[in-house]
């Protein structure tokens, strides 16, 4: 425990293990870093040098704890420990940090714009308020309201979990006899579920730094492998960096300015996903998390642009915690890609693999990746075609 009173303390929530540089730089700012994560995480290889506490909570199933008991240890732990500023770490973390903020009135994102950032009918409803364009969608609650809208939208339909992350329980409809069969065996948790019409097009992330509502850094992107696709086709992951000048990277550029806008985006890190439309060639909002994209894609950036999301993120709490102006290091433009896959062997051999724009390479067993950084987009593309097609013949596993 630290004697400086003076510090400033931050709780992070993660029930994941992920934002190491999020700890790490929060503590090299001179802050007191608290972390509350699951008890199944408690050998993971956490910062320990960077964390001057950590607490752990019991999980009922996968990222879900008893919130009653989050609320009643905090509040025993801030008998004697005040603690200034919560950030969630995870998606599934969004949720735990807007309660506790209310709960004990701490500054920051509250719940109902939390909603916004992790309910998908929620993001849905409110894009459409502010005439951003998103697929034509139905909440589930109602039968009437769902039946109308089969007979107005024609299929695929897309039936979403409304707070998974990624593209964990999508399911693809064809038909109104499937559709209610599937809400049948929904039971009664089809409230948790939303309709939406299924658009073929290209899927793109856009991963944002936002400080007092003004988006301060963005780097475009485009999946060359949609995670729809990866999770529901056993397909291999892949994305790259645009060309910051381009049309696509502009019209996405202002597209995501308007959905940070409307949905009240103060500061944080952003992850939003759009698709353009083949028919139509218009982009459509998707969902989007106020937090640092997943599966390795903050390294990519990283690559491409010199700028480590976690650690800026933290850098962004701090000034805004202390009332301090946050300044943006300066930004390179290279480009970057990932390609990660499921590997049939625990510990793949990357030996073959022997390119010189390879700067990261992903040790996790059982899976194999890479990202590849280069001043040519170009050059970038070809080689992630290049190892997706080694990947796929020489390594590749599906589940």
């Amino acid at each position: 425990m630290t004697g400086n009173t003076d510090q400033t303390t931050f709780l992070c929530i993660s029930s994941f293990f992920k934002g190491e540089d999020f700890l790490r730089s929060c503590k090299a700012l001179g802050n007191k870093v608290l972390l509350i994560t699951s008890k199944g995480l408690e050998h993971k290889k956490w910062p320990r040098e960077s964390i001057d506490e950590i607490f752990y909570m019991q999980e009922k199933r996968e990222g879900v704890w008893n919130m009653d008991d989050l609320i009643s240890g905090l509040a025993f732990l801030m008998q004697n420990q005040k603690i200034d500023r919560i950030v969630a770490l995870d998606d599934f973390d969004v949720e735990k940090a807007t309660l506790v903020r209310e709960h004990f009135r701490i500054p920051g994102m509250g719940q109902t714009t939390g909603r916004y950032f992790r309910d998908k009918l929620a993001m849905r409803m409110k894009a459409q308020v502010a005439n951003i364009p998103v697929p034509a969608f139905c909440p589930l609650f109602n039968n009437r309201e769902i039946d109308e809208y089969t007979k107005r939208v024609t299929p695929p339909w897309l039936i979403k979990p409304r707070s998974e992350a990624s593209a964990t329980g999508i399911r693809k409809i064809f038909s109104s006899e499937e559709l209610w069969a599937v809400l049948e065996s929904l039971g009664d948790r089809r409230h948790e579920y939303l309709m939406e019409k299924f658009a073929p097009g290209d899927v793109y992330h856009v991963d944002s730094l936002s400080v007092d509502g003004k988006i301060v850094f963005t780097q475009a992107s485009q999946y060359l492998s949609t995670p729809m696709d990866v999770a529901h086709g056993h397909g291999i992951f892949r994305s790259i960096t645009l060309k910051m000048d381009s049309p696509d990277a502009i019209g996405l550029m202002e597209i995501n300015e308007e959905v940070l806008k409307a949905f009240g985006m103060r500061f944080s890190a952003s992850h939003s996903e759009y698709i353009k439309s083949r028919d139509t060639g218009k982009f459509y909002f998707l969902e989007t998390a106020s937090r640092v994209g997943g599966a390795h894609l903050a390294e990519m950036v990283a690559f491409a642009s010199g700028i480590n999301l976690w650690a800026e993120w933290a850098a962004i709490e701090d000034a805004m915690a202390k009332g301090k102006p946050y300044k943006l290091p300066e930004v390179k433009n290279q480009y970057a890609g990932i390609v990660v896959s499921l590997c049939r062997f625990q510990y793949p051999d990357y030996s073959c693999f022997t390119d010189q724009e390879i700067c990261w390479q992903l040790q996790k067993e059982y899976h194999i990746g890479h990202i590849v950084q280069s001043e040519s987009q170009e050059r970038v593309l070809e080689l992630l075609n290049d190892h997706t097609k080694r990947i796929q013949i020489d390594f590749h596993a599906s589940t």
